[in-house]
């Protein structure tokens, strides 16, 4: 397994992200779907983050991608739903008419940690440490 390193630390930190349109809607298509995958990857550059894989349904995205200790995540999320929902309802007008308002993306997020052993290695691992 190749560790990702920056001056002071060495991890490996995969995370899974799934975004829901408001009032799930079926707006998305493969032509949004890229588009918004683009602001993704144009904005996570500042925040240390990098698209592992994309995939979508029509009212809702998965995204798979790697940070570091120092990436902000949460900030990151809001930043990217607003930009990209600003940009989306703006470029595609159809959008705008299933879904009033600013908002393209709900409030809400599923935000889910990857990779590695399964927890319970871990857990047993920690457990085993230490003198006996």
């Amino acid at each position: 397994m190749k560790l990702d390193s920056n001056n002071h630390s060495v991890f490996l930190m995969y995370y899974h992200l799934v975004l829901v349109v408001k009032y799930r809607r079926k707006v998305i298509d493969d032509t949004i779907s890229d588009y918004a995958k683009d602001k993704f990857v144009s904005l996570s550059e500042k925040y240390n983050i990098t698209l592992v894989e994309w995939n979508h349904d029509m009212d809702h995205v998965h995204i798979l991608f790697k940070a570091q200790p120092n990436s902000e995540l949460s900030k990151f999320i809001n930043a990217y739903k607003s930009a990209s929902s600003r940009v989306i309802k703006k470029d595609f007008p159809p959008v705008r008419k299933r879904l009033w308002k600013e908002m393209f993306w709900s409030r809400s997020f599923c935000l889910l940690t990857t990779g590695g052993s399964p927890i319970e290695v871990v857990k047993k691992y920690i457990e085993n440490q230490g003198i006996k």
